[in-house]
């Protein structure tokens, strides 16, 4: 139950006294206790009203059976310290639990929520990924693993499935999740810079406050213009290659030249340049031989795919929302018996302009505790789909690690 609490709200919104505001909480509250429900009051823009008017409010509602009451920070405006004076001013005043519901506007929102907790509030209000009205609300992902890491609380929450749950809002709400977010964002755990990695490597720790496993995600080491040798050199050993030091610094070398160039250094670069220099034949695993798909307003998206895997033929069909997905899915089910691969994430933009765009896919793929990412540019976003899906999957199938002279 939600009713405003500030001049601003009350004069302009609802265009009532402050008096009817009381009476109107006091009947609803009544009511709908009177009809066996439980009773959660969200005063908003509660931080930008008058306090006394504030605690009258709530007294009233307590006075009529409320089971909690939400002051909520509707624009917010709270910073840490006013934060944790205001609810302890109210807990002294009000005797039922009291949550809090802070908004992102200025970037303190999870903070203040975190500070909340620490200062009298016995709940918490939070979103997926910090969704929201405008800059969003709290994040759960954020609240949870700051109360378990850094304030040592033993939650009830499956801390492991954060960034899948992620993941699946971001798909199902078409927002996505900034790369660089807290907690789930694909920077996360990601590393290129020279001087992290090394010290990563030798020990976690020295720039990874948590472990991702805690939340479902995996560490990537990344190739680029910033990347050291050490960074480079695990990034060939996941793939399962030994170049002597000769060829390691001829590959060091070309994948720094790329980066410098402007490149976005994807696995499948890293993998080629690698075969190339260490004169490997570079054979892929899984050719794209044959696609075909048909979709309309009136007909299910639906596509064939026939792959060569390892020089054999297989096949996969799928349907989907769309011509994409479904071409996508039946890559996926061509080879999930031998390759259980997944698709993590999946991004597009058109780089050029016009109805005959060029077109530029990106997507992480999945295959164990392994996250790779590849690129695909065509006219034809399906195309361009599949080309990028198919190197992603190369990389991820390509072990050479059961080769041991290499």
């Amino acid at each position: 139950m939600i009713i405003p609490t500030s001049d601003l709200h009350i004069e302009c919104k609802l265009r009532k006294t402050r008096e009817q505001v009381l009476k109107a909480t006091e009947d609803c509250v009544r009511y709908a206790k009177d009809h066996g429900l439980i009773v959660e009051l969200l005063a908003e823009d509660a931080t930008r009203s008058d306090f006394g008017y504030l605690t009258k409010v709530f007294q009233i509602a307590a006075e009529s059976g409320v089971d909690r009451v939400i002051p909520c920070d509707t624009v917010g405006i709270l910073t840490p310290d006013k934060t944790s004076e205001f609810f302890v001013k109210l807990k002294e005043k009000i005797k039922v639990p009291v949550g809090v519901h802070c908004h992102n506007d200025f970037g303190m929102a999870v903070a203040n929520s975190v500070i909340a907790l620490g200062s009298g509030a016995e709940e918490v209000h939070a979103t997926v990924n910090g969704l929201g009205e405008r800059a969003g609300n709290a994040a759960l992902e954020e609240i949870v693993i700051s109360l378990r890491s850094l304030y040592k609380l033993d939650l009830d929450i499956k801390t492991e499935l954060l960034y899948s749950t992620s993941q699946l809002v971001s798909r199902l709400t078409g927002v996505h999740v900034q790369p660089n977010k807290a907690v789930v964002g694909e920077n996360a755990f990601k590393h290129e810079s020279g001087i992290h990695t090394q010290g990563m490597l030798a020990n976690p720790l020295t720039y990874e406050p948590i472990a991702p496993e805690l939340v479902g995600c995996t560490r990537r080491i990344s190739a680029g213009k910033h990347s050291g040798s050490h960074a480079i050199r695990a990034d060939l050993e996941n793939m399962g290659l030994k170049p002597n030091e000769a060829q390691f610094k001829e590959i060091f070398h070309r994948i720094k030249e790329l980066g410098d160039k402007g490149k976005t250094v994807m696995d499948p670069d890293v993998l080629a340049i690698a075969e190339t220099v260490m004169g490997l034949n570079g054979a892929k695993p899984i050719q794209l031989e044959e696609m075909t798909f048909v979709g309309g307003d009136k007909v299910t998206s639906t596509a064939s795919v026939r792959l060569k895997v390892n020089g054999k033929d297989v096949w996969g069909t799928a349907v989907g929302v769309g011509p994409v997905d479904a071409a996508i899915n039946a890559a996926k089910n061509a080879i999930k018996e031998t390759e259980p691969i997944t698709l993590e994430q999946y991004n597009v933009k058109a780089i050029t302009g016009g109805t005959d765009a060029m077109v530029e896919v990106v997507v992480h793929m999945r295959k164990g505790n392994r996250t790779v990412t590849a690129l695909g540019v065509r006219e034809d976003i399906v195309k361009a789909s599949m080309e990028a899906v198919i190197s992603a999957m190369n990389v991820l199938t390509t072990d050479y690690k059961k080769n041991n002279n290499h």
